[in-house]
């Protein structure tokens, strides 16, 4: 309970205002082709930045006792550097000002979150 009043607190005195900048700034990088990896791993961290959520790996643990860090089949690289240059680069710039806009109202909090969190996905089509 405590690190939930922890987030809340540090959401709307710190992280309301500076998401907005971390996602401008991390937009730049990915418009600008040679930053894309630079602003693909600032906008994967988007969430952690504006309410200090944790970053959410998946593990896969075997019969034998081994653990090892699975990650979901991407879309090939071509589709996904065409949809950057044609849509993705445009979409993402509104879908991150829709997002934070949500976020500046109570009630639209959950949905902003949501919409934060599926960035990297609407500017290279990238499987969370």
């Amino acid at each position: 309970m405590l690190l939930l009043i922890l987030r809340i607190i540090y959401f709307f005195a710190f992280g309301l205002w500076f998401s907005a900048l971390w996602a401008s700034v991390a937009w730049v990088f990915c418009v600008t082709i040679v930053g894309l990896p630079v602003g693909l791993w600032m906008l994967n961290r988007l969430p952690q930045v504006t309410t200090l959520k944790p970053q959410r790996d998946q593990f896969v643990v075997t019969t034998t006792g081994e653990v090892y860090r699975t990650s979901l089949p991407q879309v090939n690289l071509l589709v996904r550097a065409i949809w950057f240059v044609l849509v993705g680069w445009w979409l993402s710039a509104l879908w991150m000002t829709v997002a934070w806009a949500l976020c500046t109202v109570i009630i639209g909090l959950p949905f902003g979150f949501w919409m934060f969190n599926r960035v990297p996905a609407v500017i290279t089509l990238a499987r969370i």
